[in-house]
């Protein structure tokens, strides 16, 4: 199953500014990331080709940087994902900038369907937090908040880590030889 899902946001801002933004994912400076509601970026240098790093279960190497206009990312895992995601940062005559991610992959196997029932779901809305984060860095505010729907808020709570089962012998057993 082929994957193209594209989200963009106009801003009011200059492309450098936009760009400057992209330009610290992963790093120290990072406040395009919404770390605060999603697994953080890290990467393990600044972003440039050759980085590596990823969110959560989701890696991926950096193979392409043009500063302050795109990254391109290859995933290199989950397994069943062949493919990459990418920012750009394109300037629109006399009306700003548009932020534009773009998530373009093959996907195998079991992937398939969880991409269909909860990731595509969870990658839309983290995207979409990216972008508000996005307009209040370079805007000061935000014209309409993204808001999740209840389908990922159940998601979110179904992900959250539950607590491990014990794999020893209860508190206070006694165990016998």
């Amino acid at each position: 199953m082929l994957i193209r899902n594209v989200h963009e946001r106009l801003l009011l801002a200059d492309p450098d500014a936009v760009g400057a933004l992209v330009d610290a994912l992963g790093g120290e400076s990072d406040v395009l990331w919404p770390s605060d509601r999603w697994p953080a970026l890290r990467l393990d240098r600044p972003l440039r080709a050759g980085a590596v790093g990823g969110h959560g279960r989701i890696r991926y190497a950096v193979v392409a940087h043009q500063p302050a206009r795109s990254a391109v990312f290859r995933f290199r895992s989950p397994a069943g994902v062949v493919g990459v995601h990418r920012f750009e940062v394109e300037r629109r005559e006399r009306v700003g900038t548009v932020l534009r991610h773009t998530l373009e992959a093959e996907v195998h196997g079991t992937t398939r369907l969880v991409w269909s029932l909860a990731l595509r779901n969870l990658h839309d809305a983290l995207i979409e937090d990216l972008l508000d984060r996005a307009e209040l860095a370079v805007e000061g505010s935000v014209h309409s908040p993204a808001r999740w729907s209840p389908y990922v808020r159940l998601l979110r709570r179904a992900g959250r880590a539950r607590p491990a089962r014990p794999t020893g012998p209860a508190p206070g057993a006694t165990m016998r030889p």
